[in-house]
């Protein structure tokens, strides 16, 4: 790979009062740290100090505490945290704060259609409690696995935190699966349970989900159980409980116990189920949305998502637990115009947003407008992860969305993490694109094939070399594929399988997934950084790379682009982009090939697809594609192709 120094043009600058005002600022004064580097040093270095020292900051209610904050005994790749203490993450994200601020405002929702809903703290713990008490009538307990597969509803949130009540499990599934996919996930945790909606609206149009969830529940014997909200018929979901009723008894739980278990999408065989847990995924997701955002009570936030990613559970754990406000939005964010996610936030008056970097680049086209047109005075901070930036999309973010005064929080991690590897903090510089360094108490490094530190812009792996509270606990059902994945590369250090690079400056970035590297004649090229220069070209919105096998050089790089709208195809415009690539990048990485095609296949939360590219060109099996948004955009890579 070559060096890669981060851009030199200036990003954000934190006002000077920011150690004063932000979370993590207050946590510093508290602790006598000056910067936040030591910070970053302190807790890395003294990571039980760190988690510690942010429970009691935070107020997180352990029913009982623990007697040591992490248990290495079994090896740093089976560490377990907070033991021997017991809690229940519900009660931390609603039973606290229904009681301390029963009329603060929990959730607020609008459906594609243009219905508008809000829940306060009182009003969700009484969902919750009432499908809580309607889920144990019908058998489920301590343990057991329930189905989510739902929309975005403020019943979502309620049978999220009911599940947990009980000392259930809950297992998200997109809202966009189809039988097969949830039978599959349904039947590897033998879920006892399914709630899910008859259905939602996805532009303009019902989507049903009454049939799908019934089919695939029918194939599940172990699903005994079924509670159907009503989204399009109208009505209840569940009995609601009086108004005088007693609140459903939270169950306290060891820290150990499993709190969900996601499925992230296998390139081969069945999808890998990651494990979370109630003390550990709280208490990280919670100093994240804390410090790194610096959410506070009187915060909106918002993440475009779907429960079925980790950004879904991240968004209503972390908001929940620091007692803000969640917005919640289900339909498309460009339906029935270009400005509805922009009249969205200022509807709700979001202050705080999460995006992914490919959304960013799928409404850039529609210009500044639909943006301007609006009143986002109340955003300030904006969030993004899931894919690489790109210099001109991150700009927008974060002249034109953001009005150049909030900080753009760019975060890495995955589901299999629970959480962040690497973060800014709204306290300090942060140059466009970059994802600052590392997140408080993760001892993450950058390494090359033969485990060696890399700096100075040099790319290599990301990499852990110690545990934190957010890891999964495994593989459901599946250890030898834990360690295999994530650990077998560098002995006792976990392997993410994305590309990073620190600059001379010591600014962290990502440049794309290490197992979709292209080799071209024995030099490594990530896709990032060619798609990064096709869209630069003012006719292409969206591209990605891919390497082909070819029998001289190994693989041929081939490039995907979607055109502007009113931009023909064209053998001279292909050419342009071939000669641009082999201009910025080097003669050795020009194009083998330049496709145009309508689409590019992506998962719902906007995540390019280059495996399922890549399979469809050479005609293999492209694995788990259940996650996939549009199946017809692999005919648009096939016919392009």
């Amino acid at each position: 790979m070559p060096n890669i120094e981060g851009p030199t043009i200036d990003g954000w600058q934190p006002p000077a009062d920011a150690l004063d005002t932000t979370n993590v600022g207050r946590f510093m004064r508290e602790h006598g740290i000056e910067t936040l580097g030591e910070l970053r040093q302190r807790s890395i270095e003294s990571p039980e100090w760190f988690w510690a020292a942010f429970v009691d900051f935070a107020g997180f209610p352990f029913a009982e505490r623990w007697t040591s904050v992490v248990d290495t005994s079994r090896g740093i790749e089976w560490a377990t945290w907070f033991v021997d203490g017991r809690l229940n993450l519900a009660a931390a994200m609603v039973d606290r704060w229904a009681e301390a601020t029963p009329a603060k405002q929990a959730v607020v929702w609008e459906g594609e259609d243009g219905e508008v809903r809000s829940w306060t703290y009182a009003e969700l713990r009484r969902e919750a409690d009432s499908l809580a008490m309607q889920l144990e009538s019908e058998g489920v307990g301590r343990g057991d696995v329930v189905g989510i597969f739902l929309p975005m509803l403020p019943e979502t949130v309620a049978a999220l935190v009911a599940v947990m009540k009980l000392g259930a499990v809950f297992l998200p599934l997109f809202s966009g699966y189809g039988v097969d996919a949830i039978v599959t996930r349904l039947q590897d945790a033998s879920a006892k349970a399914l709630v899910f909606a008859d259905g939602a609206w996805r532009r303009g149009k019902q989507v049903d989900m009454l049939s799908t969830g019934n089919a695939a529940a029918d194939l599940c014997p172990t699903v005994t159980a079924r509670v159907v909200v009503p989204r399009l018929a109208g009505g209840r979901g569940w009995a609601q409980a009086g108004e005088g009723a007693a609140p459903f008894p939270t169950r306290a739980v060891d820290s150990e116990h499993t709190l969900f278990i996601a499925y992230t999408s296998g390139t081969t065989g069945r999808p890998k189920g990651s494990v979370a847990v109630h003390a550990g995924f709280g208490v990280k997701v919670a100093e994240e949305v804390a410090f790194q955002f610096d959410c506070r009570p009187d915060d909106t936030l918002f993440w475009f998502t779907d429960m079925g990613w980790i950004m879904g559970p991240w968004e209503v754990v972390g908001t929940l637990v620091n007692g803000a406000t969640l917005a919640m939005y289900e339909g498309a964010p460009d339906w029935p115009a270009s400005d509805r996610l922009w009249a969205f936030l200022e509807r709700h008056r979001v202050t705080i947003l999460g995006i992914s970097p490919t959304l960013v680049r799928a409404l850039m086209p529609n210009g500044d407008e639909p943006v301007r047109a609006h009143d986002l005075s109340a955003l300030r901070v904006l969030g993004s992860t899931g894919e690489p930036w790109n210099l001109d999309p991150w700009r927008w973010y974060f002249e034109v969305v953001g009005g150049g005064r909030c900080p753009v929080i760019n975060i890495s991690g995955g589901t299999e993490v629970g959480a962040c590897f690497l973060s800014p903090h709204p306290v300090e510089h942060i140059k466009p694109m970059s994802l600052g360094g590392p997140s408080l108490g993760m001892a993450v490094d950058v390494f090359d094939a033969e485990g060696r530190q890399l700096r100075g812009g040099e790319v290599g792996e990301l990499v852990c070399t110690k545990p934190w509270p957010g890891m999964t606990r495994g593989l459901y059902g599946d250890p030898d594929r834990y360690l295999e994945t994530y650990w077998s590369t560098y002995p006792g250090v976990w392997r993410h399988g994305d590309w990073a690079s620190v600059d001379a400056d010591g600014e962290w970035f990502l440049h794309g997934r290490s197992d979709d590297t292209i080799k071209v004649a024995g030099k490594r090229l990530g896709p990032a950084e060619v798609e990064s220069v096709l869209v630069s070209h003012p006719s292409v919105v969206e591209a990605a790379a891919v390497g082909i096998p070819d029998d001289v050089k190994g693989e041929a790089l081939w490039g995907f682009v979607v055109l502007e709208a009113g931009t023909a195809p064209s053998d001279p415009l292909r050419a342009e982009l071939v000669d641009l690539v082999a201009d910025k990048l080097g003669k050795s990485f020009r194009p083998s090939a330049i496709r145009f095609t309508t689409a590019l296949p992506k998962t719902r939360n906007a995540k390019v697809l280059r495996r399922a590219i890549r399979a469809t060109v050479v005609g293999e099996d492209a694995g788990d594609l259940s996650s996939l948004e549009d199946p017809a955009t692999i005919d648009a890579v096939r016919a392009a192709s």
